[in-house]
This record gives C-alpha cells, sequence and structure tokens, in this order.
C-alpha cells in the first residue's frame, strides 16, 4: 500500500514555524522507526513495558524513576492527579470526588499561558485547583510564599519561550520555596533541550515533551523522584486510562532518547550558517528585511526574522504562504508588529529556496 499526500488529498507542508504541534512536530529517524516497527509487531506485558522502559530511561538520565506518557499534557495532568492522590487507589478512581485532599497547584501567573490549550485546562483535568502568584509582568519567589497554604499540593513552573520571561523567579528558586514549604516542584520542560539541567536543580518532577527537542514519536515523558513517579504511573488506572501510549511509540520513543543523548541537536552555530544564503536571498526582494535572531527564552536555537513594510503586512503575507502547495508555515508571535520568524531545523536548503522564491512571488503580486 503506498501512503502519499494525493491519497488522501493533503498539501505538502514546510514546517518553518518550529517543533509545532499543529503540524505534526517533529520528523523521526531511521532508528525510532525500526523500535516503533519492532513494537507494532510484538506482545508485551504493558505494565512491565512502562516499568522497564521508565527503569532503562532513569538510568540515561540519572533520574531515580521515569514514565513514558502520551504526551506532555498529559504528563502535566497526571503529575497534578499524582500529586493530589499520593498513590490513594480510591483517589485514582474518583479524581474530581474531594475527600480532604490538598488540591492547589501554585503557578506564576505569566507561567498560566495557552500553548495550544491552557495549562489550567491541564491542571483542572487532573484536579487540581489552580492558584496564581505575583503578576502578569512578575513573580518572585516571595510572591511564590505568599499564596502557599495548608492546602498546596504543588508548585508547578512552566519552563518554555511561551512565558513572560523578564522578572521572573528561576527554577533554581523554585526549587528552594518548594523545599522551605515541603511541598514539590513539578517543572514542564516539554520544548527544553536540556534533560539534566532541571531534575539537577532538585525538581520534583520533570515533564518533557517526546515529538519536539528529542525527535521521537508522539509521546511524552515525566522523570524525576521514585516515589512522584510511581503516582504518576498509577494514573494508567484512573484518568491516565484516556491519555494512553501504544507500545510503539513506548519504544519508538525510548530508543530516540537514547539517540538524542548520543547525537544531541543541531547547534545554534550550524543553524546560523545555514540560513546565511537564505538571508542574503530575502535581502534581495523589495519591502524586506531578514537578519538572524536567537531565540527569546535564550535557548540554542537561531531563526531568521523578516521585517515586512510598504504596502503588504506580515499577516498578509502569512496567510499567502500557507494558502500555496507547499503550504509555508512560519512562527506568527510577532505578526501584529510586521515581523515573521522563520525556524528552520526542520527545513533543508531546497526548502529554504522554495521559500525565498514563494516571499518573492508574493511581494511582487498586485
Amino acid at each position: 500500500m503506498t501512503i502519499s499526500y494525493e491519497k488522501f488529498d493533503l498539501k505538502k507542508v514546510i514546517n518553518a514555524s518550529g517543533r509545532m504541534t499543529i503540524l505534526g512536530v517533529s520528523k523521526v529517524s531511521e532508528s525510532v522507526m525500526a523500535a516503533q516497527r519492532f513494537g507494532g509487531e510484538h506482545f508485551f506485558e504493558m505494565s512491565e513495558l512502562a516499568i522497564q522502559t521508565g527503569k532503562y530511561l532513569a538510568n540515561l538520565l540519572k533520574v531515580e524513576d521515569a514514565q513514558v506518557v502520551s504526551s506532555a499534557s498529559a504528563g502535566i495532568a497526571q503529575a497534578v492527579a499524582g500529586v493530589i492522590g499520593q498513590g490513594d487507589m480510591y483517589h485514582v478512581y474518583h479524581p474530581y470526588v474531594e475527600r480532604g485532599e490538598k488540591r492547589e497547584i501554585v503557578l506564576p501567573k505569566g507561567h498560566n499561558v495557552d500553548y495550544g490549550t491552557p495549562v489550567e485546562t491541564m491542571v483542572a483535568l487532573g484536579g487540581g485547583q489552580l492558584v496564581e502568584a505575583g503578576y502578569a509582568n512578575m513573580c518572585s519567589p516571595e510572591h511564590l510564599e505568599m499564596v502557599i497554604t495548608e492546602n498546596t499540593a504543588a508548585i508547578l513552573y512552566i519552563k518554555s519561550h511561551h512565558t513572560v520571561q523578564k522578572s521572573m523567579l528561576t527554577v533554581k528558586e523554585a526549587v528552594e520555596v518548594a523545599k522551605r514549604h515541603h511541598v514539590p516542584l513539578i517543572v514542564d520542560a516539554a520544548a527544553e533541550e536540556e534533560l539534566f539541567r532541571y531534575t539537577e536543580a532538585g525538581a520534583d518532577l520533570v515533564i518533557y515533551s517526546g515529538a519536539k527537542a528529542i525527535e521521537g514519536p508522539s509521546a511524552g515523558l515525566v522523570i524525576g523522584k521514585k516515589q512522584y513517579v510511581e503516582w504518576v504511573r498509577l494514573q494508567s488506572k484512573g484518568i491516565g486510562r484516556a491519555m494512553k501510549i501504544g507500545k510503539d511509540n513506548i519504544l519508538g520513543f525510548t530508543q530516540a532518547v537514547e539517540d538524542y543523548l548520543t547525537n544531541g541537536s543541531e547547534s545554534g552555530e550550524s543553524m546560523q550558517k545555514r540560513m546565511v544564503p537564505f538571508v542574503e536571498a530575502i535581502n534581495q526582494i523589495t519591502d524586506l528585511k531578514a537578519a538572524v535572531v536567537q531565540d527569546g527564552a535564550g535557548r540554542d536555537i537561531y531563526r531568521a526574522s523578516i521585517k515586512v513594510s510598504g504596502e503588504k503586512t506580515a499577516k498578509q503575507v502569512i496567510e499567502a504562504l500557507k494558502s500555496a502547495d507547499p503550504a509555508i508555515y512560519t512562527r506568527e508571535y510577532q505578526a501584529n508588529n510586521g515581523i515573521i520568524e522563520f525556524d528552520v531545523r526542520s527545513v533543508d536548503q531546497e526548502e529554504m529556496e522554495i521559500i525565498a522564491n514563494r516571499l518573492k512571488e508574493i511581494m511582487e503580486e498586485e
């Protein structure tokens, strides 16, 4: 059987927006596909598969335990449910029936973002009651401490380019607050590339997306202290049943982590070099001005930032890029400022030429 874009009447997509869920996030390697194929062609005791792959990953990542889940969002919901229920089977079966549990999840206000769904939705799905700390433009350790009560189940910290970056306490500072008040700290680091930093800083649970920086199949990973990870694993008998992950993706993701630790990801220096001819080509187009910029959250990721002037707006250019075949998707966060960003991590040289030619056509259209 042949699979093709034409079979399902789909447009080809050039992904210059980054590791985005709306486009299927990332491509997987041959070794990851081989691991998925092995999983798809064999049977396992699924509970044992979860424990043993978790043990294997924990060893690789130098943590007490790990659990593969279906996505980073599932990781947030199940981590919240886990720290509220603390291993109580009644709670697993009745996650929203209050029986004296601590349910408040403290989150810096600037971290309550919509990353495709609001963070607060995942907290609520896990049975948590969100308590925002600080303000939209700042959150200090003192702001966290102001809202911690006897009903606080955990502190949640979102490490992401989506969140407010300025005047925000660090993970290390959040760890210190959590320890002073004897509550666990959950760090959602879904798109982050550093797999050791946050547990080494003292976070109790850290959550990653499987298909973003790690370039695995659709999956998520929860790592950290053994007791907390076991509480997360227990959610497979509760809310986690609706978020279960298949054996093929568990094995594919495990292989992806191993590959990632061996090979790493493309360096910022490499991205900058690859973009030189692309930026030069864009700067030859009337009413476009391109430059290379670093990721706003300080990661070692570099993008082409294009300022649109003249009669066309950035939003009009973005829509025109999407409407063609192949559809070209970009980062739209600064469109209201007339800026379009192009993330080239999943874009090769041929595709960059296609993008440059298409931009020239758009800017020359009447």
